[in-house]
C-alpha cells in the first residue's frame, strides 16, 4: 500500500480529481484540516481563548502542526499543490519538510509559478500541472502502466 500525504491549497476540488482518479489502486491518503474555519480556530476551541489574534492562530498552528508532521512522516509520497489565488506559505513549508526527511515529493501548480517556485520544483521528483498527472504518477509507480 502506497501512503499519500495531500498538502496544500484548500480551495479548489484537487484532493477529490486526486482520489476519486486513484479508485482502485492500493492507495491511501491523508492530508491537513480543510475545513477553513476548524483549521484556525483548533487552537482556542481545545486550549482556550486569546485576546491577541497572534497567540489564536499560533495556538492553531502548533496543533495543525501535530497533525502535519505525522502525516508526512508516515507518507510514502508527499504531494503539495501551489494554488493561483493565495501565496501558501505553508505548502512551501510542508515541501520543505518532505524534503529534509527525504521524502518522494510531488508538486502541482500552474505554469504561472514555475518561476517563483524553482527551487521547490527541483527538490521533487517530479512537477505535475493537473491533479490528473498526480493519478498516473501513483498508477505507474503502484503497476508500472502508462496512461492509455
Amino acid at each position: 500500500m502506497l501512503r499519500v500525504y495531500l498538502s496544500g491549497e484548500i480551495h479548489t476540488d484537487w484532493r477529490e480529481r486526486i482520489t476519486k482518479g486513484a479508485e482502485g489502486l492500493d492507495v491511501t491518503f491523508t492530508g491537513p484540516v480543510t475545513d477553513h474555519a476548524a483549521s484556525d480556530d483548533c487552537g482556542v476551541a481545545i486550549l482556550g481563548a486569546e485576546d491577541d489574534k497572534f497567540w489564536h492562530d499560533r495556538k492553531g498552528a502548533q496543533l495543525n502542526a501535530i497533525r502535519t508532521r505525522k502525516g508526512i512522516e508516515e507518507a510514502d509520497v508527499v504531494v503539495v499543490r501551489f494554488g493561483d489565488q493565495y501565496k501558501q506559505w505553508n505548502a512551501a513549508f510542508d515541501a520543505g519538510y518532505a524534503a529534509a526527511l527525504g521524502k518522494s515529493l510531488v508538486i502541482l501548480h500552474g505554469p504561472d509559478h514555475a518561476h517563483a517556485l524553482k527551487e521547490v520544483d527541483a527538490a521533487a521528483l517530479a512537477v505535475a500541472s493537473e491533479p490528473e498527472q498526480v493519478v498516473q504518477i501513483l498508477r505507474y509507480v503502484l503497476t508500472g502502466t502508462l496512461p492509455g
